[in-house]
């Protein structure tokens, strides 16, 4: 057993006679070798509550280790020594199996780190490389996901997520079910940001025996799964496009970490298993677990129109109402990439604001594109060369290249400076394109590897150094709306949007989907209309931070005592919300139906569900609920409607609890607990 700093879960074992290591957390195990071939290779992976077993398919090796030069490929086959391995206790429970390889002839030394985490099924990994040879070499393709599995006879669905694009065609967190192909053209998804998807995939057979994988990329990637039946074979891969990293001698490349687990059941399932992890051993913390995810307001209601004596109306009006941190949007500096306040619509300084949203029991955010700049801005008048060639624009806005170091040292001084200048505690991040594309041949970054050196010499050490220099300050993730939605994300941002301020329905498909890969506090909501009924209010209650984005100085009486009310009913949920597992009980929400979404909290016994009905024709919906015991009898309430019922768990799961939508759009939300809670009340 391993208990080393407290850590107990499993066992990391090397057996020596055999060059074989075995890693287990006491949920799953894996088994890797160093063959008297010596090759490395990938044996089994198993879980061992389930007993489903995924092995490498024989005579076909496999291993997490796959990348190449222009001459040379180095995976499974490739010859290798051993040149060391060591076992380390790492930070939120885990272990890690650190290997070193040898390419035999000294081309490359080989750095993999094999992770596992408590009561996790789930094995982390990461590849590192660095060149021996004397001259320089360039590595051109590196596989994230390197998978492969001996599945004779069988046939496997997969499921993966569109992320948010305004872009024909229109996307917005729609998830895709596909029988895969058993001729190995396979299933394809392109993730990263503004791509198409979301950096994860789920896997499953005809037995809900099942995989699910993501990777810690924000720079663009191409993923696929493919199944050939004829040799029974199954295999992954995630690669990094547009890949061409110089190594120096004795210059290193660090392959992004991936991940891949194990479930059993639907896709339910996949995602409840991907979020647990994603939570426990990926995402930042988040400010304040008690209270968080926030109540939030946003000043794009007014879009740039905005001055001190508004923002001061709407932050009394967003106190009053239990707003937890009061944003100002795009419009408060001179203009994008010259980040100071506007005299002309703070007369009295944007600290000013700060300290009276401060005052009145607020956080206080702002909203900054660091990758961008304005035509007219000193920033870009001045030094015109750290312009990307990146072909978009936000707002008009230049882009500038976040890995060339002048650039990027500019940048993180001036978020630090308005940091401390205008007493921020919440960056709202934002900008199009944010993983610039730049073959600028005068920058410090190489002109050939835009792709990678802009996510991780770019995005990642902007925020790096902001971070470690201002760390109780967090951050929200919006480029231009839900564009880059991966797990490297999650690491640096404690939300982050999904659509961009899309309306009632909008926000409910986007939350769908969105709840599949991703740990609900990373689907906050713009919410652009008035809170005029519960239909729109709990359209936005679902899911991760709520952020009011409307006119709360103009709004009558009767529409803030909604928003009042509503507020404390998120609050008093939200918890719930945030530590559940997610059931989409209905197909995606579409006008013209009743949707319902569901979270069930495994440790509590307790659920949660939003039923809402869009213009659909019925007014009474049959709730059939998920999760919840089968012998244990529950005590069934609403939000709106008096009646209670006592059921058992059977009985919701099979015969359902009928929830009252008495408008063309309504919404109610149930809420489920064990009976021997609480006595039972007569309606």
């Amino acid at each position: 057993m391993c208990t080393l700093c407290g850590v107990v879960f499993g066992q990391f074992r090397f057996e020596h006679s055999e060059d074989r290591w075995i890693l287990s957390n006491g949920v799953i195990e894996a088994t890797f070798v160093h063959t008297e071939r010596n090759t490395f290779e990938f044996e089994t992976i198993r879980h061992l509550k389930t007993g489903d077993i995924w092995q490498a398919p024989e005579g076909a090796l496999a291993s997490p280790i796959r990348f190449a030069t222009a001459r040379t490929a180095v995976d499974a086959w490739i010859p290798v020594k051993l040149a060391g391995e060591s076992v380390q206790a790492i930070d939120r429970r885990g272990m890690r199996q650190n290997i070193i390889l040898d390419e035999v002839g000294g081309g490359f030394r080989i750095f993999l780190a094999l992770e596992m985490y408590e009561n996790q099924p789930v094995l982390r990994y990461s590849v590192k490389v660095k060149n021996l040879r004397d001259g320089d070499r360039r590595v051109r393709m590196a596989d994230m996901l390197s998978w492969s599995f001996s599945e004779a006879r069988n046939s496997f669905r997969t499921l993966r997520v569109s992320q948010w694009s305004t872009e024909p065609p229109q996307k917005n967190f729609e998830p895709k079910e596909t029988l895969l192909k058993p001729d190995f053209t396979g299933e394809y998804t392109r993730s990263g940001a503004s791509a198409p998807d979301c950096a994860w995939l789920a896997i499953r057979d005809a037995k809900d025996r099942g995989l699910f994988a993501g990777w810690e990329f924000d720079g663009r990637t191409e993923a696929s799964v493919r199944y050939r039946a004829s040799d029974g074979r199954l295999q992954l891969s995630a690669f990094i496009e547009d890949l061409n990293r110089l190594l120096v001698p004795n210059g290193e490349f660090q392959v992004p970490p991936a991940f891949i687990g194990l479930f059993h059941g639907d896709w339910d399932e996949a995602g409840f298993r991907t979020q647990r992890f994603a939570d426990a051993v990926l995402a930042k913390a988040p400010p304040e677990e008690a209270r968080f995810p926030y109540v939030v307001w946003d000043s794009w209601g007014y879009q740039t129109n905005i001055h001190e004596a508004m923002l001061r109306r709407n932050a009394d009006a967003a106190a009053k109402l239990g707003v937890e941190l009061f944003i100002v949007d795009l419009g408060w500096a001179m203009q994008i990439g010259e980040w100071r306040q506007d005299p002309a619509k703070f007369p009295s300084g944007l600290r000013e604001l700060s300290d009276y949203v401060h005052s009145l029991g607020m956080k206080f955010g702002l909203h900054v594109a660091p990758a961008e700049a304005s035509p007219e801005s000193p920033v870009v008048k001045e030094h015109e060369d750290w312009l990307a060639t990146e072909p978009f624009s936000y707002f008009g806005a230049k882009p500038l290249c976040l890995s060339h170091r002048p650039a990027q040292e500019w940048i993180v001084q001036q978020i630090v400076r308005l940091i401390d200048e205008y007493g921020v505690d919440w960056i709202l991040q934002d900008g199009e394109h944010i993983v610039k594309r730049c073959t600028r041949t005068n920058h410090t970054h190489d002109p050939e590897d835009s792709n990678y050196s802009n996510a991780v010499e770019g995005l990642n050490a902007v925020l790096d150094a902001v971070q470690k220099q201002r760390p109780k300050v967090y951050w929200e993730n919006c480029a231009n709306g839900g564009s880059m939605m991966t797990f490297n994300m999650v690491k640096y941002y404690v939300t982050t949007i999904t659509n961009d301020a899309s309306g009632a329905l909008g926000s409910r498909q986007a939350v769908y989907g969105a709840t599949f890969p991703f740990p609900i506090r990373y689907t906050d909501r713009y919410m652009p209309e008035n809170p005029t009924s519960t239909y729109a209010t709990r359209s936005y209650m679902f899911g991760g931070p709520w952020i009011f984005m409307n006119r709360l100085a103009d709004m009558p009486p009767e529409e803030l005592a909604l928003a009042s009310s509503e507020i404390r009913t998120y609050k008093a949920m939200r918890s719930q919300l945030r530590d559940s597992k997610i059931f989409h009980l209905t197909a995606a929400p579409e006008a013209g139906r009743v949707d319902s979404i569901q979270a069930y909290n495994p440790a509590a016994d307790t659920a949660v569900a939003v039923v809402t009905r869009d213009s659909a024709s019925q007014n009474l919906h049959q709730l059939r609920l998920e999760g919840v015991l089968a012998d244990r009898n529950y005590l069934v309430r609403f939000q709106d409607d008096r009646r209670i019922y006592v059921m058992t768990g059977e009985q919701l799961r099979r015969d359902g609890v009928p929830v009252g939508l008495p408008l063309l759009r309504s919404a109610e939300i149930v809420y489920i607990e064990p009976a021997d809670r609480q006595p039972v009340e007569e309606p």
